[in-house]
């Protein structure tokens, strides 16, 4: 196995034993992009010498001897460029701003930095995470498909094994959706609890900081990092204890057949694993969701790009001006209506978790990423969860008809991002026993 091809965690042990240093992973992982980004197109930015330099100022750190700080030293993480960085361009994939340097670093890089991480570049997105152009990112399973977006480059990156983390940004399906397509993992967090500094936000109310990974164990090394939420009642447990409610959503309609078969597989494994798997169905006022969802990214999305939409028009994206023009037609009123929805659902959605619901099982996509690198795929079975503000942990289940990855998603109540992980890690190894597996033979 070649050092790129380790997991963040495999690989911090080697590092801590004195078995690798951060330059013989940096090495690694460029070489792989070297080998297959001409391919998979992930990156827009990566400086090879700058990074070897600072791996190697990394390894200086630490010499025999002396332990790395955190478990985060010298690990590679690639960055969505809608996310500061000091050292490379920030350009949001858009002509507005090319090759433009901050000087700074977002909160989230300066994170990943004071832990000793490496930043190895900057991955391709969506224009501003939000609309308009595409990244050129393809899928690793299959180039004439999209890895998902807006975090395309990031959820390609780490599924084709060119770098153990990366950051990626959900407005309404932009995180969890590309760990889906591309076979990873990720955890999209509580709304807020990572600092959104230094990010070009779309939507102030809904736009959150995640990463990829490729296991569990990964995911929570860097929620570590972050601090993120600790309940008073953390999971130490298997699935035999939990208690598992399988939501097929308001959108259930959107489903394909593949998605389908993801979820119905993942709970028939949770079930004979010992789980108390059962189906759960949301109040009446949830069915509402989407739709408010959808009033707000438009308007706050409208208001973002005003400033773009007034020095840049000939070069802003049309649907970005759709934006601002309110072409959806949402008035005042509607987008108090949207608010007051969502404001009244969080809460109700945290009481229903406890004695008799631990988490719930949820699809992330419809199914299989689609073809053509014109779209994305859908948000729909992202955007409620992301508008009630509540963490969501992506986990492999199989393969799809055409042969790409299917996922499923599980989602607990707000700031329980810890004790979520730790259900994740109780169910990943009952849910992702065979990633190569077709999901309709196993489950049919």
């Amino acid at each position: 196995m070649e050092p790129c091809q380790l997991s963040a965690t495999q690989a911090a042990s080697l590092i801590q034993q004195r078995k690798l240093s951060a330059e013989e992973l940096v090495r690694s992982c460029l070489a792989r992009i070297e080998a297959r980004d001409p391919t998979v197109r992930a990156w827009l930015h990566v400086d090879p010498a700058m990074v070897i330099r600072n791996a190697r100022e990394l390894d200086k750190l630490a010499p025999p001897g002396v332990n790395p700080k955190t478990p985060l030293h010298g690990i590679p993480w690639g960055a969505k460029d809608i996310i500061d960085t000091a050292d490379m361009p920030t350009t949001h994939n858009s002509p507005i701003y090319p090759g433009v340097r901050t000087n700074r670093d977002a909160a989230c890089i300066g994170v990943v930095r004071a832990s000793g991480g490496v930043i190895l570049g900057k991955t391709d997105t969506v224009e501003f995470a939000s609309g308009g152009r595409k990244a050129l990112s393809r899928n690793p399973y299959n180039p004439a498909h999209t890895p998902g977006g807006s975090s395309s480059g990031s959820g390609a990156a780490v599924g084709d094994f060119h770098v153990p983390f990366a950051f990626g940004t959900q407005t309404g399906g932009s995180h969890i959706r590309p760990a889906a397509f591309n076979g990873i993992y990720a955890i999209k967090p509580t709304w807020g609890v990572v600092s959104r500094e230094g990010v070009r936000m779309s939507s102030m109310t809904l736009d959150t900081v995640g990463w990829y990974a490729r296991c569990v164990d990964d995911l929570m090394m860097a929620a570590e990092a972050f601090r993120l939420p600790k309940t008073t009642e953390p999971f130490n447990a298997g699935p035999e204890s939990l208690r598992v409610g399988v939501c097929r959503s308001p959108v259930w309609s959107a489903i394909e057949p593949a998605g389908a078969d993801a979820l119905a597989l993942a709970a028939k494994r949770l079930g004979d694993a010992g789980a108390i798997v059962e189906e759960f169905i949301l109040p009446d006022p949830f069915n509402h969701l989407h739709d408010a969802h959808a009033d707000i990214v438009q308007t706050e999305g409208g208001w973002s790009f005003l400033p773009e939409y007034l020095s840049s028009y000939g070069i802003l994206a049309p649907d970005l001006r759709d934006k601002v023009e309110n072409l959806r037609g949402v008035t005042p009123e509607k987008l108090l209506a949207s608010y007051t929805l969502a404001d009244s659902c969080r809460p109700v959605f945290d009481r229903l978790f406890g004695r008799g619901l631990d988490v719930i099982l949820t699809p992330s996509a419809p199914g299989e990423a689609p073809e053509g690198l014109h779209t994305t795929g859908s948000a729909i079975f992202q955007s409620m969860w992301t508008l009630l503000h509540v963490p969501c942990v992506a986990i492999p289940v199989g393969r799809g008809p055409k042969g790409l990855p299917v996922g499923i998603q599980i989602v607990g109540p707000r700031m329980s991002d810890t004790r979520l992980l730790g259900i994740a890690r109780a169910l990943a190894p009952v849910i992702d026993t065979d990633p190569q597996a077709p999901l309709r033979e196993l489950w049919h």
